[in-house]
């Protein structure tokens, strides 16, 4: 895990909102689409070989379809987002406990500045900065 992956977990945390909303706004619209009468083909009951056609109730289908897309899209997205997400949570979770992990925690998963998470934990911005630079830099040399 490096810094640049863990900086993205804020912004994926607002693109995973935003996504929410936007499937939201989605379905809402399909549900407010007319409903029509459309042409499907069935099976005769008696004759179940023989073809014909019957009208039923649908929604406006080429509207519903490109919405239905869009929906799909959106839940793709929202998959990859939660799956770059649980990566940084399950390496702040794997991480043993204590100060360098709490410091973690406010800073990428709360989205805390530095000088936030100095105060709170009683230490200088730079020994911030230093912490998170030496915990990634040993994390990196322990997985070669």
């Amino acid at each position: 895990m490096d810094k640049k992956k863990l900086e993205r977990y804020k912004p994926l945390k607002r693109e995973l909102l935003m996504i929410d909303k936007q499937i939201s706004r989605l379905e809402e619209r399909r549900e407010a689409l007319p409903v029509v009468m459309g042409k499907v083909q069935s099976s005769d009951y008696n004759f179940p070989f023989t073809e014909r056609r019957v009208s039923v109730p649908m929604l406006e289908p080429k509207e519903a379809d490109k919405i239905d897309k869009d929906i799909a899209q959106k839940y793709a997205r929202k998959c990859y987002v939660e799956s770059k997400m649980n990566e940084v949570e399950e390496f702040i979770e794997d991480m043993p406990e204590g100060e360098v992990k709490r410091i973690f925690e406010l800073y990428f998963l709360e989205g805390m500045t530095q000088s936030q998470v100095a105060d709170i934990v009683a230490l200088d911005r730079s020994r911030i900065s230093r912490k998170i630079c030496d915990y990634l830099e040993n994390a990196h040399k322990a997985q070669n």
